[in-house]
């Protein structure tokens, strides 16, 4: 009897460890974003200062004769927005900065599913801003440019130290794109710092 019943239990394991077996599909980490809460910065020239998230870290601020270039990096969501400021010369001057922005963003049409153009402003403060949102598997999936029209203009774009992957990279992309219009809603020029 004790021998039935050890073969019973003997069969009873291999049947249930010789189930079929389904793969589980590929998945992503969970990202945990934490509450926003922004700090000033100012930039060491005095031209310019927005609202910047306390998470995110200012890499130094390269200057030469064609501009000022610095990085907003978030070290926990892999991603950097790489900036760059200008000092407008003339409305020529503007147009042809406006125009390479729109160039690099439009370069991105090959991959891109689609370019959405989004038009912020206050006049009251002279802070104008176009964001461009890119959907699709693309390098830089948010770019934007913020001036007052008549001496300055900054641009930025976003981009992540990984494979551009749409559906993984969505809910941290909105989560930047906050911190992008937190930015220009809080935009300010030289004097006019808050």
């Amino acid at each position: 009897m004790r021998r039935l019943y050890l073969f019973l239990l003997v069969m009873a394991g291999l049947n249930v460890s010789c189930s079929e077996y389904t793969p589980k599909p590929w998945g992503y980490f969970r990202i945990e974003l934490e509450q926003p809460e922004y700090r000033t910065y100012s930039n060491p020239e005095g031209h310019f200062s927005f609202h910047i998230q306390n998470s995110a870290e200012i890499e130094p601020v390269v200057d030469t004769a064609a501009g000022k270039w610095f990085n907003i990096v978030y070290p926990t969501l892999n991603a950097t927005i790489y900036c760059s400021f200008f000092n407008i010369l003339s409305q020529a001057d503007l147009s042809e900065r406006s125009e390479e922005s729109r160039k690099f963003v439009y370069k991105h049409v090959i991959k891109a599913d689609n370019i959405y153009e989004e038009a912020l402003s206050d006049s009251s403060k002279k802070v104008y801003a176009l964001i461009y949102n890119l959907d699709g598997e693309v390098a830089s999936p948010l770019q934007f440019v913020i001036t007052d029209s008549i001496r300055y203009f900054l641009r930025g774009s976003l981009y992540f130290y990984s494979r551009p992957n749409q559906d993984s990279i969505a809910p941290v992309k909105k989560y930047i794109r906050d911190d992008i219009e937190e930015m220009i809603t809080s935009f300010r020029y030289g004097s006019d710092k808050q």
